[in-house]
Protein backbone atom coordinates (compact mmCIF):
# COMPACT_ATOMS: atom_id res chain seq x y z
CA UNK A 1 0.00 0.00 0.00
CA UNK A 2 2.74 2.38 0.81
CA UNK A 3 4.29 1.59 -2.35
CA UNK A 4 1.39 2.49 -4.46
CA UNK A 5 0.95 5.47 -2.28
CA UNK A 6 4.61 6.74 -3.14
CA UNK A 7 4.07 6.10 -6.53
CA UNK A 8 1.29 8.05 -7.06
CA UNK A 9 2.66 10.67 -4.98
CA UNK A 10 5.76 10.67 -7.78
CA UNK A 11 3.45 10.84 -10.97
CA UNK A 12 1.25 13.17 -9.75
CA UNK A 13 3.84 16.02 -8.39
CA UNK A 14 5.64 14.93 -12.18
CA UNK A 15 2.49 15.29 -13.96
CA UNK A 16 0.99 18.30 -11.81
CA UNK A 17 2.01 22.12 -13.12
CA UNK A 18 3.76 23.53 -9.99
CA UNK A 19 4.98 19.64 -8.75
CA UNK A 20 8.51 19.16 -8.04
CA UNK A 21 9.35 18.46 -11.82
CA UNK A 22 8.21 22.10 -12.54
CA UNK A 23 10.48 23.52 -9.67
CA UNK A 24 13.23 21.38 -11.06
CA UNK A 25 12.62 22.61 -14.60
CA UNK A 26 12.79 26.27 -13.63
CA UNK A 27 16.43 26.22 -12.10
CA UNK A 28 17.90 25.77 -15.24
CA UNK A 29 21.49 26.88 -16.19
CA UNK A 30 21.77 30.38 -17.48
CA UNK A 31 24.63 30.56 -19.72
CA UNK A 32 23.00 27.59 -21.64
CA UNK A 33 19.81 29.74 -21.93
CA UNK A 34 21.83 32.09 -23.24
CA UNK A 35 23.53 30.29 -25.76
CA UNK A 36 19.86 29.08 -26.46
CA UNK A 37 18.50 32.50 -27.16
CA UNK A 38 19.84 33.85 -30.05
CA UNK A 39 16.78 32.87 -32.14
CA UNK A 40 14.35 34.39 -29.61
CA UNK A 41 16.02 37.87 -30.13
CA UNK A 42 14.91 38.39 -33.19
CA UNK A 43 10.90 39.17 -32.00
CA UNK A 44 11.30 39.94 -28.28
CA UNK A 45 15.25 41.81 -28.41
CA UNK A 46 18.49 40.86 -28.30
CA UNK A 47 18.48 41.78 -24.35
CA UNK A 48 14.72 39.97 -24.21
CA UNK A 49 13.31 43.72 -23.50
CA UNK A 50 10.42 42.99 -25.67
CA UNK A 51 10.14 44.61 -29.56
CA UNK A 52 6.62 45.61 -31.29
CA UNK A 53 6.60 42.08 -32.21
CA UNK A 54 7.53 40.59 -29.36
CA UNK A 55 6.70 41.04 -25.41
CA UNK A 56 9.37 41.19 -22.73
CA UNK A 57 11.33 38.31 -21.68
CA UNK A 58 13.81 39.87 -19.05
CA UNK A 59 13.01 39.20 -15.30
CA UNK A 60 9.79 36.84 -15.98
CA UNK A 61 9.43 34.34 -13.58
CA UNK A 62 11.08 30.97 -14.62
CA UNK A 63 7.90 29.32 -13.67
CA UNK A 64 6.20 31.12 -15.58
CA UNK A 65 8.51 31.35 -18.39
CA UNK A 66 8.37 27.58 -18.30
CA UNK A 67 4.54 26.91 -18.17
CA UNK A 68 4.28 29.64 -20.95
CA UNK A 69 6.41 27.69 -23.53
CA UNK A 70 4.23 24.45 -22.56
CA UNK A 71 1.18 25.86 -23.35
CA UNK A 72 3.07 26.97 -26.70
CA UNK A 73 4.29 23.49 -27.41
CA UNK A 74 0.36 21.76 -26.40
CA UNK A 75 -1.68 24.52 -28.07
CA UNK A 76 -2.79 25.45 -25.25
CA UNK A 77 -1.71 29.08 -26.10
CA UNK A 78 -2.09 29.56 -29.63
CA UNK A 79 0.05 31.23 -31.40
CA UNK A 80 1.79 29.83 -34.55
CA UNK A 81 5.15 31.08 -34.38
CA UNK A 82 5.84 30.44 -30.77
CA UNK A 83 4.32 26.97 -31.32
CA UNK A 84 6.82 26.61 -34.00
CA UNK A 85 9.67 28.13 -31.69
CA UNK A 86 8.99 26.54 -28.60
CA UNK A 87 8.40 23.00 -31.01
CA UNK A 88 11.36 21.53 -30.60
CA UNK A 89 12.70 22.86 -26.98
CA UNK A 90 13.20 19.68 -24.22
CA UNK A 91 12.30 20.46 -20.78
CA UNK A 92 16.19 21.29 -20.54
CA UNK A 93 16.19 24.20 -22.71
CA UNK A 94 12.58 25.59 -21.64
CA UNK A 95 14.70 25.63 -18.03
CA UNK A 96 17.58 26.67 -19.10
CA UNK A 97 15.86 29.67 -21.23
CA UNK A 98 13.53 30.88 -18.34
CA UNK A 99 17.09 30.90 -15.65
CA UNK A 100 18.73 33.36 -18.57
CA UNK A 101 15.91 35.34 -19.45
CA UNK A 102 15.22 35.25 -15.29
CA UNK A 103 18.80 37.72 -14.85
CA UNK A 104 18.07 40.18 -17.07
CA UNK A 105 16.53 43.36 -16.01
Amino acid sequence: MKRILLTALIVGTACGPVGLAGAAQAAGDAAAGKAKATSCGTCHGANGQGTQVGPKLAGVDPATFVQAIADFKSGKRDNAMMKAQAAPLSADDAANLAAYYATLK
